[in-house]
Parts: structure tokens; C-alpha cells; sequence
């Protein structure tokens, strides 16, 4: 077994859309680690730097269900969307409803984190349980599909920035690529030179977005795995949520409920997953790259007070990819195995404050757009009108 000194972790700034997987600034050294093995279980000449990396983490027991925080999170969540339940009763008629819909539209997304969680194995020790759970949360409490989850989610795992292979960069609203924006016609072509400008507005309208996209999935031709449970349980939640929302509300506040929920629910979201994996480097279709630079130098770190609770564990991206099935509790310990990891073989790894990396989106998406504007054209002329 070999040591490891603890080593200042170079963090990547960077928001280049080219391949590019060494990059710097500075961050605190981590806390020290005593003992990192040089193989799997001990052994010498590991077969790839992932295998010495799993081991490490398997040894410290950082791999462990961790049951009673999940059992314990969802009751918090259920007590105080229940206490909203109860504002919105006795609010009735009030515009101070709307301060409930903010409420419920955070209090849904914290249901929607422990459906991430639950679908990447993470609570229970059955796949059984970890699917029902997962299904409960994300179908019948806040209305998503969890076939169509599962199905992004695991391509966007196996494939994260990949060109032409990770889902979460296909051509959609945005562009990701500068390829992408020169095939734009239009109005995206006018749009996507401000569409780092465009993306947090347009999170409001996500929450809609997740809704449709459930609905279509689960009336879609292709296979859905257990199709009719999916059907009935969104049916039940969707249905069931407008059907109180509009009887005890006057009909236009019952819309702005409804709209402030879904708006808060999708900016939420959307704040909690963008700072992940965007303006961080992509990686061509046919590159060779190992395991652990393939997830550690596509994602991007959040750190900060808080950070946990408010990201859903989401903040400690690169070690949830490298360790899709740890629970949120251990990942905070697993970051200084990991941190002092990378710097020993050169890994960028890449850890900002929350609004640095919203600014490193925005400036991401402008300049991947501005691949739209036509080349000939004349910059004074646009700024001048001439």
C-alpha cells in the first residue's frame, strides 16, 4: 500500500465546448487521506486508476446503504408539504396562495431528488424497492415519468458530454454545440447568440415540460416498462392535484397556483442539474478515455453552505458519477478521497460556487450560439444599425 501526500486540487474554469481536460485554478487542498491502495483490494498494478479509486472507497465503507437519513428526509419533506396542504386550505380565496405554490413547487423538487436517488439504487438493497420508490416519487407525487427518466438519465450516465451519444446535449430549445448553431434557421438562429440570456427564463416553463414529456412517454408506441401502473399513478397525481387546486380556488388564482408551482418547480430543477456538466469539456464520439476522466473531467462540482440539502446531493456531481449508487450522506467524504485522488494523477477536477458556474453556463450558451450569426456579417453594422 502506498500513502498519498495531499495535493492542491486544480479546478477547471474553463467553459470551452472543444475537448480539452486539463484546465486550472485554484481550491483548498482537501482533507487529508491516510491511505489510498495502489490496487484493487491491495493489490499492485490495478488494471485501470478507477480500480484503486473503487477499492479505496469500498474500504472506507462508503458504499453502504444509508437507510434512515432517506426514511428520515422524506418524512421532514411530507410533514412540511403537509403543512402547506393545510395553508392551502385555510388561505382560501387569499393571494397568499401563491406564496404555498412557491412552497410546493421547492417541496416537489426535494421529492424529485429522492426520486433520483431511489432510481440509482441508492436507498433501499433491492432493485424492487428501489423501482417502487422511485416510482411513487416521481409519478404519483410530483408527476413525472420515471421509464422516461430512467431511460435519459442512464444514456446521459454512461455517455456524459459525448457528442452524438449524451441525450442532455442533443439539439432541443438550445444549442450545444457550435455545429448546431450554424444549421439554425430563423428565429433560433436570432435567438441563439442570447440563448445564455434565454435559459434560466425559460426553466419556468420546464416544470410544464416534464409533465408533457411523461404523459407522451407513457402513451408512446416504443416498450414502457410497467406502462399501466404509470398511466394510472400520473393519472391519479395529475388529475387529482388540478381537480383540488380548482375547486376550493376562484379560477384565474387557481392558474397563477398552478403557474407559480410549475414555474418555481422548473427554475429549481433546472438550477440544481444546468451547473453539472455545462460549458464543461466535451468529449468526440470516437475518443478512447478511460472511466474516470470520462466522468471527472465532463462534471462540475458545487460547493458551498448548504449546497447538499439545496442540490440534493446533485452539488458532489463528480463523485455521483463516479459512484452512481452512493447514498447522499457519504458523499461530502468520498469528495477528499476523490480530490486528492485526482491530483496525484493529473485529473482536473473541477469545483465552483453556485452562481460562478450559473455565469459559466450563461457565457457557455452565448458562445456556442454565436456560431449562428453569418460570418460575413459586419459587427459595426449590427451594433449601429447601418
Amino acid at each position: 500500500m502506498t500513502s498519498l501526500r495531499v495535493a492542491t486540487t486544480k479546478v477547471a474554469k474553463t467553459n470551452s465546448v472543444e475537448p480539452n481536460f486539463v484546465t486550472t485554478a485554484p481550491l483548498a487542498a482537501a482533507p487529508a487521506v491516510r491511505i489510498i491502495r495502489t490496487g484493487p483490494r491491495g493489490l499492485g498494478n490495478p488494471t485501470s486508476d478507477f480500480a484503486a479509486l473503487l477499492a479505496t472507497v469500498r474500504d472506507a465503507g462508503l458504499l453502504r446503504r444509508h437507510r434512515r437519513f432517506y426514511v428520515i428526509n422524506f418524512l421532514v419533506v411530507s410533514i412540511v408539504m403537509a403543512g402547506a396542504w393545510v395553508g392551502f386550505a385555510l388561505l382560501r380565496g387569499s393571494w397568499y396562495e401563491l406564496a404555498i405554490a412557491a412552497a410546493m413547487g421547492i417541496l416537489l423538487t426535494q421529492y424529485a431528488f429522492m426520486g433520483h436517488e431511489s432510481a440509482h439504487r441508492q436507498v433501499w438493497g433491492s432493485n424492487w424497492a428501489n423501482d417502487l420508490s422511485a416510482r411513487i416519487l416521481c409519478d404519483l407525487l410530483v408527476g413525472m415519468s420515471y421509464s422516461w427518466w430512467m431511460n435519459k438519465h442512464s444514456r446521459h450516465h454512461a455517455q456524459p458530454n459525448t457528442v452524438d451519444r449524451d441525450p442532455d446535449i442533443e439539439r432541443d430549445f438550445l444549442v450545444f454545440q457550435e455545429k448546431q448553431a450554424r444549421e439554425l434557421r430563423g428565429i433560433s438562429k436570432w435567438l441563439a447568440p442570447r440563448q445564455g440570456w434565454i435559459f434560466f427564463p425559460a426553466l419556468t416553463l420546464e416544470g410544464m415540460n416534464l409533465h408533457m414529456q411523461a404523459f407522451r412517454t407513457v402513451f408512446s408506441p416504443g416498450h414502457v416498462d410497467k406502462r399501466a401502473l404509470e398511466i394510472v399513478l400520473l393519472l391519479v397525481r395529475n388529475i387529482g392535484y388540478i381537480a383540488i387546486v380548482f375547486s376550493v380556488l376562484p379560477l384565474g388564482m387557481a392558474f397563477a397556483f398552478i403557474g407559480i408551482q410549475m414555474a418555481v418547480f422548473g427554475v429549481y430543477m433546472g438550477a440544481s442539474f444546468a451547473p453539472n456538466h455545462k460549458g464543461m469539456p466535451q468529449i468526440p464520439a470516437d475518443a478512447r478515455i478511460d472511466f474516470l476522466r470520462r466522468q471527472v473531467t465532463t462534471s462540475r462540482n458545487i460547493h458551498g453552505a448548504g449546497s447538499t440539502t439545496l442540490m440534493g446531493g446533485l452539488n458532489y456531481q463528480i463523485e455521483h458519477h463516479l459512484f452512481p449508487n452512493m447514498a447522499r450522506p457519504y458523499l461530502r467524504k468520498t469528495s477528499a478521497i476523490v480530490r486528492e485522488y485526482c491530483a496525484s494523477r493529473d485529473v482536473s477536477y473541477t469545483s465552483v460556487r453556485a452562481f460562478e458556474s450559473y455565469g459559466i453556463v450563461i457565457r457557455y450558451f452565448n458562445r456556442v450560439g454565436l456560431a449562428a450569426r453569418d460570418p460575413f456579417d459586419c459587427p459595426a453594422a449590427a451594433q449601429f444599425g447601418r
